[in-house]
C-alpha cells in the first residue's frame, strides 16, 4: 500500500502549488521522477483504479515518485493560467523543491499534454537544467490537430470566450446557470458515444471526436466512471494561447523570460527526450510528436527517441486497463535508458 505526503511550494510568482510524494514498500534506488499532469485535471490522473497504475509501476521499479499539482490542477483554486505561467514559474520551482527535499542533483520527468507543452517550454528555455530525461506524452513543441479541431479553435474559442471565462466538463453531469446549460445541451445534441456526461463534455472541450481523450475500449468500466471526478475547470486563457500555437505550427509565448518562438533557436537543455504518442489520439495527432522529435534530432542526432503506440489514444496511455502491459514498459524503459 502506497503512502503519500503533500508538500506545499510557491511558484516563482508566488502562486500556491503542491507536490504529492508517494512511497511504496520498496526503498527507491533509481532517483526521483516528477510526474506532470495536463490541463483541467490533477496529479491524481496518473492513479486510476486499475490493478496497477503508473505510479505503482514506478514504485515497484525503484523510482522515488513525485506528482506535481501545478496551477492548472483542479485541486487548486481556479485561475486564468497560460502555458507561459507554468513554464516560467511552476515547473522550475517544482523541480527545485524535489531536489531540495531529496538531496538529489538531478531528476527525470514524465509529462503529459499541457503539462508536457509547458514543461518543454521550461526545458528549451534552459529553466530546468537539472532534468536529465523527459518522457513526454501526446504533444510537445508542435501541436497538430485535425482540420475540424483547428477550425473549432479559430472560431468557437472566441465565441465561447465571450460567454464564459472557463469550460468545465463537470457541466456534462450538472450544469447551473445559462451558459453551462446551453453548452450541456449542445453536448447532448452532438455526443452520443456513452452515458457519461463528463466523458462527453471533455470531448467537446478538448477537440473533435467521440470520444477525444481515450479509446472507450481501452478503459475499464470502473475507470470510465472514475473520470467523472477527475475533470473540471479549464480557463479560456489557455484555449486562446493554444489557438495561436496551432496557427503558428509551434508553441508561442508572450512572457519575458521565455522565447516568443521556442523553435527559433537550439534548445537550451541537455535532457534526453522520449516522445510518446498514441496512434489513435483524437486530441493531438501523433504527428505532433514526430515533428518535435525531428526538431530535436536536428540539433542532436541519434540521441532522442519516438514511440507511436498502436491502439492507443491520448490519456489511455496512462489510464488504459491494459497499460501496465502495453505502455508502461515503454515509458519505464525510456526512464531507465542512459
Amino acid at each position: 500500500m502506497a503512502d503519500e505526503h503533500i508538500i506545499e511550494f510557491r511558484a516563482g510568482d508566488g502562486h500556491a502549488c503542491n507536490l504529492i510524494h508517494v512511497s511504496g514498500s520498496r526503498e527507491p534506488d533509481r532517483g526521483p521522477v516528477l510526474l506532470v499532469h495536463g490541463a483541467g485535471v490533477r496529479a491524481n490522473i496518473f492513479r486510476p483504479p486499475n490493478t496497477t497504475n503508473f505510479v505503482d509501476a514506478l514504485l515497484d521499479h525503484g523510482y522515488d515518485v513525485w506528482l506535481e499539482n501545478w496551477r492548472a490542477s483542479i485541486d487548486l483554486p481556479p485561475c486564468e493560467w497560460t502555458l507561459d505561467d507554468a513554464a516560467l514559474f511552476d515547473h522550475p520551482a517544482a523541480v527545485q523543491k524535489v531536489l531540495e527535499l531529496t538531496g538529489a542533483r538531478t531528476l527525470k520527468a514524465v509529462v503529459h499534454c499541457q503539462g508536457s507543452t509547458s514543461f518543454m517550454l521550461s526545458a528549451v528555455a534552459g529553466l530546468v537544467p537539472q532534468v536529465t530525461t523527459i518522457v513526454t506524452n501526446a504533444v510537445s513543441l508542435h501541436p497538430q490537430v485535425s482540420w475540424i479541431s483547428h477550425q473549432k479553435s479559430r472560431y468557437a474559442v472566441p465565441l465561447v470566450g465571450r460567454m464564459t471565462s472557463y469550460l468545465n466538463p463537470q457541466w456534462g453531469d450538472k450544469a447551473q446557470g445559462l451558459v453551462p446549460r446551453l453548452l450541456q445541451g449542445l453536448v447532448k445534441l452532438t455526443h452520443h458515444e456513452c452515458a457519461n456526461g463528463v466523458c462527453r463534455f471533455s470531448s467537446f472541450t478538448y477537440g473533435t471526436g467521440f470520444p477525444v481523450l481515450w479509446r472507450h475500449e481501452n478503459l475499464s468500466e470502473r475507470t470510465h466512471e472514475w473520470i467523472r471526478q477527475e475533470f473540471a475547470n479549464v480557463p479560456m486563457t489557455f484555449f486562446r494561447q493554444m489557438a495561436r500555437c496551432l496557427d503558428a505550427g509551434h508553441l508561442v509565448s508572450h512572457l519575458h523570460g521565455l522565447p516568443a518562438d521556442p523553435t527559433a533557436a537550439p534548445p537550451r537543455t541537455e535532457a534526453r527526450i522520449a516522445f510518446i504518442a498514441g496512434e489513435l489520439n483524437a486530441c493531438f495527432k501523433w504527428q505532433s510528436q514526430q515533428a518535435s522529435f525531428d526538431w530535436f534530432e536536428h540539433y542532436r542526432p541519434n540521441y532522442h527517441s519516438l514511440h507511436v503506440l498502436g491502439g492507443y489514444g491520448h490519456l489511455d496511455v496512462f489510464i488504459g486497463k491494459n497499460a501496465e502491459r502495453d505502455t508502461f514498459p515503454v515509458l519505464i524503459a525510456e526512464l531507465d535508458a542512459p
